[in-house]
């Protein structure tokens, strides 16, 4: 099947006692059973759920695994994968990763004995380098967050294959309209849902999906011991989300090339970063392992002042964290998203307290930047 058929279809059936071709929302906590043991294959909420069922079936065929488990955040799903390690294990990870997974592994993850270090995933000398004897799970984030900078997974799966390395690919950004990491040699990729999947802004979740059985099984167990699942209404959000993700990624992609080119020319821009742009240091790889270059766009202002005036200046761009919804959203990770990462190291990795973050929605692209155009026009007079 294609992915939009499967991404209307998969997992789902009309319900067989009303003929509903929608999925119910099983709003339930329990099962009756006929006897001890006897029950329909539902006995308890946190193991599972008909509608989380069907969520979990429809991304699982989307992103060609065999399994999926729904979680009730990003977060909790990539805190799933880091629960698959035990103390003493190391984990590599992208250096600009979003800074919620940093915090996971900096303040949490690492006071129960896991270990850590940041590389540049994108040079794969770099990743054979920073890979010990003990490294047992490698994160990767691609494009990354907010640099959007490419791994090349072929390549990055084949070296933790040598290795017998986890590999876990946070598809986000992409979604698996535009990128596969599972083809592409990763043993497990997550989303966090509230983000395009969903595209709607009105749910949070997560997921994770793999094509191994031994893995499943792992991932299966920490689903139901920590409980971290959505409720039925959530899952029902994002199994409505689904079916007009091809659509809507097309358009968010589409918006996000014109405003990237526009911007790239702008006099208040010191840096366009885009992986559609031929400037982009990853663009050969990104036409090469993705079909589309997703809705995200980032640029440089010059300064903290610069970026402040503009995103009070926007109309129609809403500043606000989180990104995918068909509403346009603008943020300043410096401040926002990576506000956890310590300053130094935004510093080093490019994340400079004038870095804008675009998330381009699917409104009319000319409206979209005649609202950045406008407040573009204020910018200059702020940087020094």
């Amino acid at each position: 099947m294609g992915f939009s058929t499967d991404a209307i279809h998969a997992g789902q059936t009309p319900d067989p006692s009303t003929g509903a071709i929608i999925t119910p929302i099983f709003q339930t906590s329990t099962y009756v059973q006929a006897g001890v043991g006897v029950h329909k294959g539902f006995e308890y909420a946190r193991g599972d759920n008909p509608t989380r069922n069907a969520w979990e079936a429809n991304i699982a065929a989307l992103e060609g695994g065999a399994h999926g488990f729904a979680f009730g955040s990003g977060m909790a799903a990539i805190d799933a994968t880091f629960s698959l390690l035990k103390a003493g294990d190391h984990v590599l990870m992208t250096a600009d990763v979003y800074g919620g997974t940093y915090r996971l592994l900096a303040r949490v993850r690492s006071r129960h004995g896991i270990s850590f270090d940041r590389v540049a995933t994108h040079d794969l000398d770099a990743v054979r380098a920073a890979i010990r004897p003990n490294t047992r799970l490698m994160f990767v984030e691609t494009p990354t967050n907010p640099n959007l900078l490419i791994t090349d997974l072929p390549a990055v799966a084949a070296i933790c294959r040598e290795r017998d390395i986890i590999l876990v690919v946070d598809n986000t950004f992409m979604t698996p309209f535009f990128q596969r990491p599972l083809a592409l040699g990763a043993d497990i990729v997550v989303h966090s849902t509230t983000k395009y999947l969903n595209g709607h802004s009105d749910m949070v979740g997560g997921v994770a999906v793999t094509a191994d059985a031994e893995l499943a099984e792992q991932l299966k167990f920490l689903q139901f011991a920590v409980g971290a699942v959505p409720g039925p209404l959530d899952c029902w959000l994002a199994l409505r989300g689904t079916k007009t993700l091809a659509v809507r990624m097309e358009r968010h992609a589409q918006n996000a090339q014109a405003i990237a080119e526009k911007i790239a020319k702008h006099p208040a821009i010191r840096r366009a970063v885009y992986p559609g742009l031929p400037a982009h240091p990853n663009h050969a790889l990104a036409k090469r392992q993705m079909s589309g270059f997703g809705g995200i766009v980032a640029f440089d202002v010059g300064s903290r002042e610069a970026a402040h005036t503009l995103l009070e200046s926007v109309k129609i761009f809403s500043l606000a964290e989180s990104l995918g919804g068909v509403e346009s959203l603008i943020s300043v990770p410096a401040e926002m998203t990576h506000a956890s990462v310590p300053a130094e190291d935004r510093a080093r990795l490019g994340i400079t307290p004038g870095l804008v973050r675009i998330s381009v929605g699917i409104e009319d692209v000319e409206d979209l930047w005649a609202d950045l155009e406008q407040a573009l026009a204020k910018v200059p007079a702020t940087v020094g």
